[in-house]
């Protein structure tokens, strides 16, 4: 697709980004399990204050991770102790732990929770990630809803998956749809001792009766040769239904990850376009979409300026323009970029930033929210950008 300088000009300029706030959202406690915290989300509810969900533990990887929740009331400068809704969880007769968990408001009395559970018991002490077969631990999807703004949850409801799909994987919060149904985004996973070859994809399950029950898998990133895994998937949808959809993406033959891919559904996510090369690398985040449809994508690049950044784009189908780009973070050490798939699944648990969230604030401004550390901690970090014309 083509683009013109039309197409970026609101109110005669071309839009620009800066940051204007930045703070700690959640600070690492050395030797402890709060030492580490991963897997920042936030959502805007609809009185206009922010909910944020991320998930701690005494490594990247420990059987003692639990998701802690804060609230903000002034747009995410400040924020409230935290608390935890939950912790461990059996599903039958094994403990697992949560792994993350993504929020979605269905309606302003109702707040519903999704979360990946990560059998701690059937491989004591094993990492999540097989680096010998690539496969991972045994997961599961958990559903729960709030109707007080997250403070009390229902039980959990576990998401039924068919035996194709592997351990499944959450990559993003559950979405809203135009046509009113709900839509999950998964990614398949082989088990942790299986040596075959991984044919892994990412689909989506549609709701239509609000979560109680999920059709059958639609591919959305799927290489039928194996060679391309479609990882991380991030999804968002425009105010006229679209969807994006952004994949982190990896060539097993090169043992190289790619630039960021994105496709594009007009029909529900029923159907997808062709992947588009967006021109950046590597892993995309969850992007922030404004009421008159601009986009803002940040995400990470870990091995050429070893940084989060974002861009802007006038819708979720256009491109991100160089000229709006903003640096959230900066990293000294690259990561490992040549080694093969299952020492790289491997070392995620020593990569040391990352994980961006966006999130639209009703003042037009967006809260990015990720994180960043070092061997003994890891903190969430937000940062707020203003985004409008340059001046």
């Amino acid at each position: 697709m083509g683009v013109t300088i039309s197409d970026y000009t609101l109110g005669g300029a071309l839009p620009n980004m800066h940051i204007v706030e930045a703070g700690i959202l959640a600070r690492g406690e050395p030797n402890t399990p709060r030492a580490m915290f991963t897997f920042p989300h936030l959502r805007t509810l609809a009185g206009g204050a922010l909910l944020a969900a991320y998930r701690a533990g005494s490594t990247k990887d420990a059987a003692d991770e639990a998701i802690e929740f804060r609230r903000s009331t002034d747009g995410g400068r400040t924020w409230s102790a935290p608390w935890r809704p939950w912790g461990l969880v059996d599903l039958d007769g094994q403990r697992g732990s949560l792994k993350l968990c993504y929020l979605t408001e269905l309606s302003p009395t109702r707040l519903l929770a999704a979360t990946m559970w990560v059998d701690r018991t059937s491989h004591p002490g094993q990492p999540l990630f097989n680096p010998e077969t690539e496969g991972c631990l045994p997961m599961a999807i958990l559903l729960a809803e709030s109707s007080d703004g997250g403070e009390c949850w229902s039980a959990w409801r576990r998401i039924p998956m068919p035996t194709e799909i592997g351990p499944p994987s959450l990559t993003s919060p559950i979405l809203k749809l135009a046509d009113g149904s709900l839509a999950m985004s998964i990614e398949t996973n082989k088990t942790y001792d299986d040596r075959t070859r991984w044919y892994q994809k990412v689909v989506f399950f549609h709701s239509t009766d609000g979560g109680a029950t999920w059709g059958p898998p639609v591919d959305v990133g799927f290489d039928p040769t194996g060679r391309i895994y479609n990882w991380d998937q991030r999804c968002a949808v425009a105010p006229d239904g679209a969807i994006a959809a952004f994949a982190w993406t990896y060539d097993t033959e090169t043992a190289r990850y790619l630039n960021i891919h994105r496709r594009i559904s007009r029909d529900h996510g029923h159907t997808w376009s062709a992947p588009e090369d967006l021109g950046v690398t590597d892993q995309a985040a969850h992007p922030a979409v404004l009421p008159d449809g601009r986009m803002v994508l940040p995400w990470v690049d870990r091995f050429q300026s070893h940084s989060i950044r974002a861009r802007l784009a006038p819708r979720i189908d256009a491109p991100l323009h160089p000229a709006t780009e903003v640096a959230l973070y900066t990293h000294g050490q690259a990561a490992r970029h040549d080694a093969r798939t299952g020492d790289l699944l491997a070392d995620m648990a020593l990569w040391s930033f990352g994980l961006p969230d966006a999130e639209a604030l009703p003042d037009g401004d967006v809260l990015v929210v990720y994180y960043a550390g070092d061997d003994a901690t890891l903190d969430i970090h937000w940062a707020r950008l203003k985004v409008g014309n340059a001046e």
